[in-house]
């Protein structure tokens, strides 16, 4: 159930507290060759199944990158906000990619609000996105993303 954040003023008093978990989602070989396709990264370990299962992590993986634009999906399952009249992506302070993503596996994305600074318009946002494999003993990615919100 996604959790509705009504405007700046109430994403101000949030600060600190994790929001929520995504539903899980499943990661297909489809998406993975996708993805390839539309980055260029043809490694082995993401879209060469045969050579993968041989490979270091068992079978292919999804690319980090992939993992973490899942964001765009998987945050709105998460929250929302209201009172505002856009909200962009403006970058990440920091990700990493302590473990890998088998094809196959379910993903879901924990939010926390980390800070909220008033600019011209609106707020930057800072945000803390963990991205976790169903039964898996990390996370596949953990980065401090940072959006603009406009009123």
């Amino acid at each position: 159930m996604t959790r509705m954040i009504d405007g700046i003023e109430e994403m101000k008093t949030l600060v600190g507290e994790h929001l929520g978990y995504s539903p899980y989602t499943e990661i297909t070989q489809e998406q993975v060759n996708t993805f390839a396709e539309a980055t260029g990264d043809h490694q082995w370990i993401h879209v060469d199944v045969e050579r993968a299962k041989a490979g270091p992590f068992g079978g292919p993986i999804a690319h980090g990158y992939l993992t973490l634009s899942l964001g765009p999906l998987l945050s709105p399952q998460i929250f929302g906000v209201s009172g505002v009249s856009m909200g962009v992506n403006y970058g990440a302070n920091k990700i990493r990619f302590p473990s890998p993503v088998p094809v196959g596996s379910n993903v879901r994305l924990g939010a926390t609000l980390l800070g909220v600074d008033d600019i011209a318009g609106g707020a930057q946002v800072n945000m803390e996105f963990v991205f976790e494999v169903e039964g898996a003993p990390k996370p596949s990615c953990v980065a401090e993303v940072v959006f603009r919100y406009y009123t």
